[in-house]
């Protein structure tokens, strides 16, 4: 790790999918490595690898996501240079979709969190791109994580998606990291997305827009592409109260 940064690694997790997760790991992720040059590793954990088919260099799919958990592989030799300079990335594959039951027989809790400290010598930041549902692969990442990040879009369903993994947290007692609810896919015309603003001002909001609808046809991060834009700078607000709150750990 670079000198006086320890090491942070910030899930980007939801109990529901569909609600921009993916957006958020990879747009944190650019931040990380070009605004605040931080030596960041993106993760994608979840088996659609969307973050990986967007960010990867890698043409050929190895099948071998999974067997860095059962230690048939060296975590570090699955880490390849992504699209972003700056920005490395652990890619997903079909294998993580018997991620689970491989945790349940290895029956430990901390796999996750242990790969994690072994690459604390050569990352800064860690962001951690997770499947949907509470999970033995949200069990580990929970474990693991200094901050999680919830996409919620503003309406009851994901907002009570939400309740139920601070609730989870809480049931599961001991210490656990800060969450962060971040709206997403705001779209201030519908009277209840400004109703949801109205009762939680304090949370960032990352507006609906056709520019992160563009990511998928760029293959790129709003940042490379659209920095002036909206979301764009959102997120970049967001990271950097991100950084702010890892600092003051």
């Amino acid at each position: 790790m670079a000198k006086g940064i320890p090491l942070a690694t910030i899930a980007v997790y939801s109990l529901k999918g569909g609600v921009g997760k993916t957006t958020f790991a990879i747009n944190l992720a650019w931040a990380s490595a070009s605004i605040s040059k931080r030596r960041t590793l993106l993760w994608d954990l979840d088996p659609q690898a969307a973050s990986s088919w967007l960010l990867s260099t890698d043409a050929t799919s190895r099948d071998a996501a999974q067997a860095i958990f059962s230690k048939d592989v060296d975590v570090h030799k699955l880490i390849q240079p992504s699209t972003v300079p700056g920005l490395d990335l652990i890619a997903a594959d079909t294998s993580l979709r018997s991620l689970d039951h491989l945790f349940r027989e290895m029956d430990k809790k901390k796999r996750l969190a242990k790969l994690i400290e072994s690459l604390g010598r050569d990352y800064d930041r860690i962001i951690l791109d997770c499947p949907p549902g509470l999970t033995e692969t949200s069990e580990q990442v929970l474990r693991a994580a200094n901050m999680i990040v919830i996409p919620v879009i503003p309406s009851p369903l994901s907002q009570r998606a939400m309740g139920e993994v601070a609730r989870y947290l809480v049931q599961r007692g001991g210490s656990h990291a800060p969450i962060l609810p971040v709206y997403s896919m705001v779209d201030r015309r519908r009277a209840l997305h400004r109703k949801a603003l109205e009762e939680q001002p304090g949370w960032s909001a990352i507006p609906m827009a056709s520019t992160i609808e563009q990511m998928t046809v760029r293959r790129k991060p709003l940042g490379a592409f659209a920095p002036s834009s909206p979301p764009a700078k959102e997120f970049a607000g967001l990271w950097t109260m991100i950084e702010r709150q890892l600092l003051a750990r």
